[in-house]
Parts: C-alpha cells; structure tokens; sequence
C-alpha cells in the first residue's frame, strides 16, 4: 500500500472510532455489544468499537456452526483481548433455543424455501440475543453487515 493510502486509512478509521465514541457518549450508553461471526465483517466493526476504549462485548452466537468458523472468531476475539482492555466476550450457544423453534413451527417440503427460511430464523435469533445482552448492559448494537 502507497504512503497516501495508508494515510487516507488512518483518517479514515479515526474518524470512524470518533463517530462510533460519540455515537455512544451522546446516547448516554456505556459501550458496544457486537456479534462476532469469524467473517471479515464483524472482525471489522468489532475492532473499531474496541478502538474507541469504551467498553466491547464481543458475542459468539453459535448455531450448529462449523468447528473452523468458531476457531476464526475465537482467534479474532483473543487477538482483540489482547490488543484491548476493554474488549470481554461472552458464548451464547442457541443450537438449542434453534432446534426447539424448528420443533414447534409448520415445515414445508420445498427445501430450498425451507433452508432461506432457517437461515433468515438464525440471524434474527443472533439479533435478539445481542439486543438482550445490549439491554442489560446500557449498551449499543453495533450492526455488522454481511457480504457474503
């Protein structure tokens, strides 16, 4: 990467961590709650709220993950804990919670239709559990996107 283009980086993340602190500050929250995933998105937004020294719960949320995704967020996590003191974590295995609402709700025979839908059930329980964990702790939501 060019000179230019590191420094361009650098105003840039700075001005991010700014906005996220104050963002919090100006809310009259404490810190950041933020759904680590082991993609390049949450790995993003997690290492900017912990950038801002305000306090950064990171949230596995496990649902019947594969071992090699819960490795990378592991790995994510702990290289953040390390670089920040104000970083914590917490596990929230909903496989359970998952497989009990499959249980109880209507099925279709349209697997493609069905596998949408249980993907859509996933992140919406993921979202839940984060706002819950947010609420408790007078903290915010960061939201991470997802490009895949």
């Amino acid at each position: 990467m060019n000179k230019i283009s590191t420094i361009q980086t650098e105003k840039v993340t700075a001005h991010i961590v700014e906005w996220l602190k104050n963002y919090a500050v100006e809310s009259r929250t404490k810190g950041f709650v933020v759904g680590v995933s082991g993609g390049i998105d949450s790995a993003v937004t997690s290492t900017l709220c912990a950038a801002t020294g305000l306090p950064t719960l990171c949230v596995e949320l496990p649902i019947h993950q594969h071992p090699s995704h819960v490795e990378r967020k592991k790995e994510h996590i702990n290289s953040l804990k390390s670089r920040y003191t104000n970083v914590s974590s917490i596990s929230v295995d909903l496989s359970t919670l998952f497989d009990t609402f499959k249980g109880i709700v209507p099925t279709v025979d349209d697997q493609d239709k069905l596998h949408l839908t249980q993907a859509n059930t996933r992140a919406r329980l993921r979202m839940t559990t984060l706002y819950y964990l947010a609420g408790i702790n007078n903290y915010l939501v960061a939201g991470t996107g997802n490009k895949v």
